[in-house]
């Protein structure tokens, strides 16, 4: 591991385990968060990459095929033109609302659980956003695990039960290595991976134009009419897959800073491979339902809801183009490629999200490799539950928390930050600097969450039970400004002054370079990365201390004491500068 990040000089002071705060852990966490940096800040040191090179590894964690399964799920339910035009609308919603989290994730080199800290939810509140992240990549891995150990039983013959236990310790020894080994995976698989997915489908659509002219008036099981309750109700399965920008968040967090040299390749690799994820998604989406209406016009009427698996999907056009054998082979490499390139990334993404949650509930930190067993080892339990088979039920109910979350993420960002000025600018998330909760985003998730949870059980009637994760979009967009403005944004700082003098970004608006020594761990880190320390030197001069050691401190001795409400620095409007 090429330790690029904090210098590791030790000095014989800091190395003894200090009271009050767990040393040890600290300096562990430190090391092993050299390639992921699972809670804190990404240092600029170690952003090396260029924006292009960040961009195209973050495109390549969106191989998955659930995309392929999701549209044509709803495409034979609901017909193509009420599927499309629901993916259509999922895809503009989630573009907007994922816009802003994304920025804040590219510009200050944050994943989604800091960027929560400081936008609404508090210092533990975010721990409520983290849960649902890692909940999230459980489901997914089941689902693309599920299609992979499908994969696997039609070539080869392998059980299913078998098969879910390949497709989960398959991705253990790449993820245990961090960002390093998924950038060169991603690199190297994703041309691959274009080629089986989309050549064929090229050949097909261009030497067999009537099954364009099938896919186009297919009805489904619905009576051919374009109803906007069929449209809301395909968009909501869509939904559900919101929380991948969060994973696309764990790569565009390393995004190198922003200057006028690389501005332009900067916002394409961001726009692309941050909210345009679901460009790409939406396409699939539609690709899926092209095929599954491919297999039953085409291939065999009798398949049926079987249409909607990715391996039937594809075995059905490879055997249409090339042998029965070589149909196979090309499925199987096919799927056992998309597979891996995803869940690395979702195992990967889970173990930070639950090693997170870990360390700031508990203070201790027994490294993330636990955490990724953890992670698999819910997702395997959730593939044995034979979760695929109930892939609509199951992204249709999860989607209404998953907005609910992410839009009141977004709306604090946008109206709180920007418009209203009651929270802070800069996306606070160190502790000390923060209170423990706000209760601005839990709030607003738990009202938005309950309300259309009532609604998609039908308690407000069946009509308005497609409408559900509207209103959890709604309610979230109305009640994050309201109890901003109902606390007078009193709960998203304790501090407005971190002890420093210097500043913490530079001229062209990045996060600032400048290392400063910690005084608990002996490590340096980046300025955005640190505080000043209660705690003086020995000759009562100014000393600095981590966010991680901060994290792991299971006392306040190195907390700076909060400052009253009144110098908390506003405008004449009260607003937060």
């Amino acid at each position: 591991m090429i330790q690029t990040v904090e210098a590791l000089e030790v000095s014989v002071h800091a190395l003894g385990v200090r009271a009050g705060a767990r040393g040890g852990d600290a300096r562990s966490a430190a090391e092993d968060s050299l390639e992921d940096y699972a809670f804190r800040y990404v240092p600029r040191s170690f952003r090396r990459w260029s924006a292009l090179s960040v961009g195209g590894t973050a495109l390549g964690s969106i191989a998955f095929l659930a995309d392929f399964s999701i549209g044509a799920s709803v495409g034979l339910e609901h017909g193509t033109t009420n599927a499309v035009l629901g993916i259509l609308l999922a895809s503009v919603i989630i573009f907007v609302v994922g816009f802003p989290v994304a920025y804040y994730a590219a510009r200050y080199n944050l994943d989604l659980d800091l960027i929560a800290r400081g936008s609404g939810f508090g210092y533990h509140g975010s721990i409520i956003t983290t849960v649902v992240f890692a909940g999230f990549t459980c489901i997914f891995f089941a689902l693309e695990g599920a299609i992979m150990a499908q994969g696997l039983e039609v070539a080869v013959g392998i059980p299913l039960p078998i098969g879910y236990v390949i497709s989960t310790v398959v991705v253990i020894p790449i993820v245990v290595y961090g960002m390093r080994a998924l950038e060169r995976l991603q690199f190297w698989t994703t041309p691959l991976w274009l080629a089986l997915a989309l050549l064929p489908l090229i050949w097909v659509v261009f030497t067999q134009p009537d099954a364009v002219t099938e896919f186009i008036g297919f009805e489904g099981a619905s009576d051919g009419t374009v109803s906007f309750s069929a449209i809301v109700a395909s968009a909501a399965v869509c939904f559900a897959l919101t929380p991948q920008l969060a994973e696309q968040i764990d790569y565009i967090r390393v995004m190198p800073p922003r200057t006028a040299a690389n501005s332009r390749s900067w916002w394409a690799a961001f726009v692309f491979s941050g909210p345009g994820w679901v460009i790409f998604s939406g396409t699939k989406q539609v690709i899926g339902l092209f095929l599954a209406v491919y297999l039953v016009t085409k291939v065999d009427p009798a398949l049926t809801d079987r249409a909607a698996e990715p391996v039937k999907q594809f075995l059905g056009m490879y055997q249409s183009l090339v042998p029965d054998w070589i149909a196979l082979a090309l499925v199987l490499v096919l799927i056992v490629v998309a597979q891996v390139k995803i869940n690395v990334t979702n195992a990967y993404s889970g173990s930070l999200a639950w090693s997170n949650v870990y360390t700031r509930v508990k203070k201790r930190y027994p490294g993330r490799t636990v955490f990724v067993i953890f992670n698999l080892a819910i997702a395997l339990s959730l593939m044995l539950m034979d979760v695929f088979s109930l892939i609509s039920f199951v992204l249709s109910l999860y989607a209404n928390v998953v907005m609910a979350w992410f839009v009141t993420i977004s709306a604090d960002i946008v109206i709180n930050k920007h418009l209203l000025r009651l929270s802070p600018l800069f996306p606070e998330f160190r502790r000390g600097m923060l209170h423990n909760w706000n209760p601005v985003g839990p709030v607003s998730v738990g009202l938005a969450s309950v309300l259309s949870l009532l609604c998609f059980a039908g308690a407000f009637g069946p009509a308005m039970q497609p409408f559900s994760v509207l209103v959890a979009i709604g309610v979230a967009v109305v009640v994050t400004p309201l109890m901003a403005i109902a606390t007078r944004g009193r709960y998203y700082l304790r501090r407005t002054s971190d002890g420093i003098p210097s500043p913490i970004l530079d001229s062209d608006g990045n996060p600032s370079g400048e290392r400063l020594r910690c005084h608990v761990t002996g490590y340096t880190f980046e300025r955005p990365d640190m505080l000043a320390s209660a705690e003086s030197g020995p000759r009562g001069e100014l000393q600095f201390v981590s966010s991680l050691a901060l994290t792991l401190d299971d006392s306040d001795r190195y907390v700076l004491p909060a400052e009253p409400a009144t110098t908390l620095h506003r405008d004449g409007r009260g607003r937060m500068l």
